[in-house]
């Protein structure tokens, strides 16, 4: 009689087990990918500053702010020059004409900034995917929506307590 085979060792890291974790980390930070790319498409025609008129809703502004510096809070306004301020005061002795300078041509970003958008709406349609395709398989779901409501309220209370 031969003695039988010895048994192969398995793998911990079996593929299953990388399919869970893939699918925690996804879901975990799933919250924070969409709002980044959110906000990061607002951000990219500048729709959270003021400018030539425009005065962002200040919870566009805020967002823009949590996207940049991690504070929900509006913009410090930046204090005037000394300066600027003296300039605007004194009455001008004699004032020379200053030729205008010639600014250096920019190309176009346009181009770039609606590729960019694209990819930033993309990302969040690929988000919102797997969020759904996560948080609909059968064996997996509490911990699935258990991880959704994590990745969702850790970030909001981190930023509330600074």
């Amino acid at each position: 009689m031969t003695p039988p085979a010895p048994k192969a060792k398995r793998p911990w890291l079996t593929p299953r087990l990388q399919r869970d974790l893939h699918l925690f980390v996804a879901i975990f930070f799933a919250p924070s990918i969409l709002f980044f790319s959110v906000t990061g498409a607002l951000q990219e025609f500048s729709l959270h500053e003021s400018g030539d008129g425009y005065t962002p809703p200040p919870v566009i502004e805020k967002l823009g702010q949590v996207h940049i510096h991690q504070r929900y809070q509006l913009k410090p306004k930046r204090p005037t020059p000394p300066k600027a301020v003296a300039a605007r005061t004194e009455a001008p002795a004699a004032a020379k004409p200053v030729p205008a300078k010639a600014e250096p041509k920019k190309g176009s970003t346009l181009g770039a900034k609606i590729f960019f958008c694209a990819t930033a709406i993309g990302l969040a349609f690929a988000s919102l995917l797997g969020l759904w395709i996560g948080l609909t398989q059968g064996r997996l779901r509490k911990p699935a929506l258990i991880l959704t409501i994590l990745g969702t309220v850790i970030p909001i209370v981190l930023i509330a307590l600074q």
